[in-house]
């Protein structure tokens, strides 16, 4: 798998659904490598800009896996990712 080829796509599903996406040194126990979170209404990803491709490929495939992206774009291979991490229950609000 091209991770950076795929983290393109995700970051630019992300634009087109709304979603920020941010890379940010995050810090201390249990804060793991990212997720998604609402800040001030809008949701957002943000991602360790520590983490590896993959891991940011990941983390963003499943922050996005809750969004309706039926209209945008994605090759395959991205919509096969997203769909291996689609949660049980969608985020609130999401998509």
């Amino acid at each position: 798998m091209k991770f950076d080829r795929v983290l393109e796509e995700l970051e630019a599903a992300a634009d087109k659904a709304g979603v920020k996406v941010q890379y940010d040194a995050l810090s201390g126990e249990g804060m793991g490598q990212g997720g998604l979170c609402k800040v001030r209404g809008q949701w957002r990803v943000i991602i360790d800009r520590r983490a590896s491709p993959g891991e940011r490929v990941v983390l963003l495939a499943r922050a996005l896996a809750g969004f309706d992206l039926e209209g945008v774009f994605l090759s395959p291979e991205a919509r096969e990712l997203m769909e291996r991490h689609r949660p049980q229950e969608p985020p609130t609000g999401g998509g």
